[in-house]
């Protein structure tokens, strides 16, 4: 029997129950993931999360493909551990997912009629305040890394027609934060910090809307910069070892060079 969980199949819905049954097999039988809980693998889960976000950041087509494999296994062994206690299981996750999408496309299930992206994304928020959310930022994660968080409570406000208009608004929003967070270096007073982090804050948040107005992603943005730095600086360190070079006892001067050489490749 055990062999059957070997046989690679080309069907989805025999692919999905081979892992189902897998999952049965490791549950009943391997020490590891007969200890594991749902508070156990959160960490987990999302360390695999962000090894797709890298993944898909890189382009590895193979690499994504891997990922979602490893994030779809989490999540039937959520299920299945919630099985185990009568609270739900992964029919229930399924059934729950796709009503909740039909009900969410009137559009595609109803009769309603849409013009465009934005007025779906207007629909959707006004659906889930019908669902019984009290705020449409309910939506949003608390746990969210404050770059991401920043921008989808940006996106939802938007969804409810609370935004700017033009993005040259938003542009002199930007101007107007940079030159109260530059007040605050003022020679002829002393530094508040804690003043100083939260107009930091303000002028963040303005420069992650004014990347929303221009479709640009904040957070993939930041990220492929620091991989573009990492890339960079792990060059410096490697001429400076071919040379037989300590960076610390280095120049600026003398690094500028290896950097340099690093933004023409």
């Amino acid at each position: 029997m055990l062999d059957d969980r070997k046989i690679t199949t080309h069907n989805p819905q025999d692919a999905f129950q081979r892992l189902l049954t897998i999952m049965d097999d490791l549950r009943a039988g391997c020490p590891w993931d007969m200890k594991q809980t749902h508070e156990s693998l959160r960490h987990l889960t999302i360390e695999e999360v962000y090894e797709l976000a890298d993944a898909i950041l890189d382009k590895d087509m193979e690499e994504v493909k891997k990922e979602l494999g490893d994030i779809m296994l989490h999540l039937v062994f959520y299920a299945k551990i919630a099985s185990e206690t009568n609270d739900f299981t992964i029919t229930d996750v399924l059934n729950g997912i796709c009503d909740k999408i039909i009900s969410r496309h009137p559009h595609i299930y109803g009769d309603v009629t849409v013009q465009d992206e934005a007025e779906v994304k207007r629909n959707w928020e006004q659906l889930k305040l019908k669902e019984g959310n009290k705020s449409v930022l309910e939506g949003v994660p608390v746990s969210l890394p404050a770059l991401v968080k920043a921008s989808r409570i940006q996106e939802k406000a938007r969804g409810v027609g609370f935004d700017w208009e033009e993005k040259h608004q938003v542009w002199e929003k930007v101007e107007e934060e940079m030159a109260e967070f530059r007040a605050e270096f003022n020679e002829d007073k002393p530094i508040d910090k804690e003043k100083a982090e939260a107009e930091f804050g303000d002028l963040l948040f303005s420069l992650i809307n004014y990347a929303r107005f221009l479709d640009i992603n904040a957070e993939d943005a930041l990220e492929k910069t620091n991989k573009k730095f990492i890339k960079r600086f792990q060059y410096l360190e490697s001429k400076a070892r071919e040379n037989g070079q300590n960076l610390k006892d280095m120049s600026l001067a003398e690094m500028d060079v290896y950097w340099n050489e690093a933004k023409k490749l």
